[in-house]
């Protein structure tokens, strides 16, 4: 499996931005997927997850209420619609898939950076 972010770039605080993150390989083995990111000086976090068939889905606790994860499963893609955006949120943000054959895999990162 091969994971590649777009979407990323500067936005105003106040602002959205949708990320994506495209799978392709051998999607089918993909049990989960998930959003993290990592500000400067900060440990990586999770920012949300989603099962396979999207059913149940898990946010942490600073983008609660703000950010909503989905994927849709016949583009092989997953999505983080971030709304009202704060500087905080600045990061380069990463997905990731747990595959049931080879564990989890990760893809590149994309920057997101909000101005106050």
């Amino acid at each position: 499996v091969q994971l590649v972010e777009s979407g990323g770039g500067l936005v105003q605080a106040g602002g959205s931005l949708r990320l994506s993150c495209a799978a392709s390989g051998s999607t089918f083995s993909i049990k989960g997927m998930g959003w993290y990111r990592r500000a400067p000086g900060k440990q990586r976090e999770l920012v949300a997850g989603i099962t396979y068939g999207g059913e149940s889905t898990n946010y942490g606790d600073t983008v609660k209420g703000r950010f909503t994860i989905s994927r849709d499963n016949a583009k092989n893609t997953m999505y983080l619609q971030m709304n009202s955006l704060k500087p905080e949120d600045t990061a380069v943000y990463y997905c990731n898939a747990l595959d049931q054959q080879v564990g989890i895999v990760w893809g590149q990162g994309t920057q997101v950076t909000v101005s106050s």
